[in-house]
């Protein structure tokens, strides 16, 4: 670690390769964050990347971790805490979907989508908390979804996972706040990313439709809102969920 690197403050992006995880990591990694970006299985996408990132001067490092195994967790942020010396902002980002009729729905799908979801939120936020404390300082945010606030058809078990993560926003919000951490989460509603590329464009016009904007939203108009709320410009803001939907009208 460089002498600039230690003066910075050190961003770890969970599911950092694509979508809004992968917009959320260019744009703190732009603003001058050591920017870590954990991912499971794109590998090659990690390295094309950090190459990217890193050839433009910027301060980058990429770590396979599936978030959903606590001890792979913890190895994550001792590798962090070697390179950087900790995690000052934590974007609790990974997270995968399912879809189809609650009663068809695995075992092994069900906890699946439930230890990434919530589980990884956990697993990570739990790991990082020492260093926050021992700082009385840091900044999470959460990435929930407008599911988790309204619930979807055929999404049930995805739903609950994103509820759960707000429910524990609320609350390490109060857990933490004397030790000067700020818990917040956004939830997005019709994002234009790879978890909706299972959508024709005639679905996805639809849902458009379902919007007050009359539109999808994009990984960036996301990331936008998340460093928003990880920056000292919210300073006053915790415990809260952001939703970034254009404002869903059912």
């Amino acid at each position: 670690m460089t002498e600039s690197d230690k003066m910075k403050k050190t961003v770890l992006v969970t599911g950092g390769t694509r979508g809004i995880g992968e917009a959320t990591a260019r744009l703190f990694a732009e603003n001058g964050y050591n920017t870590v970006i954990n991912y499971r299985e794109s590998c090659e996408k990690a390295a094309t990347l950090e190459k990217e990132l890193s050839g433009k001067g910027l301060s980058v490092m990429t770590v396979k971790t599936d978030v959903s195994d606590p001890v792979q967790t913890e190895e994550m942020i001792k590798k962090i805490t070697v390179r950087f010396g900790g995690v000052d902002i934590l974007i609790n980002n990974a997270g995968v979907a399912w879809q189809g009729l609650t009663q068809d729905m695995s075992d092994s799908d069900y906890r699946r989508v439930m230890d990434v979801n919530f589980g990884g939120v956990f697993n990570c936020t739990r790991a990082v908390l020492p260093y926050m404390i021992s700082r009385k300082s840091g900044s999470i945010v959460n990435v929930s979804s407008v599911l988790g606030v309204s619930g979807g058809s055929c999404e049930t078990v995805y739903s609950a996972s994103k509820a759960a993560i707000i429910g524990f926003t609320a609350a390490l919000s109060k857990e933490v706040g004397l030790s000067g951490i700020r818990v917040n989460a956004v939830a997005p509603g019709v994002i234009e990313t790879d978890m909706n590329a299972c959508h024709n464009e005639e679905t996805m016009h639809e849902l458009a439709e379902c919007s007050a904007l009359m539109k999808n939203g994009t990984a960036q108009e996301v990331a936008r809102a998340i460093f928003f709320l990880a920056e000292d410009s919210a300073s006053f803001i915790t415990g809260q969920t952001l939703k970034v939907d254009g404002n869903v009208l059912i």
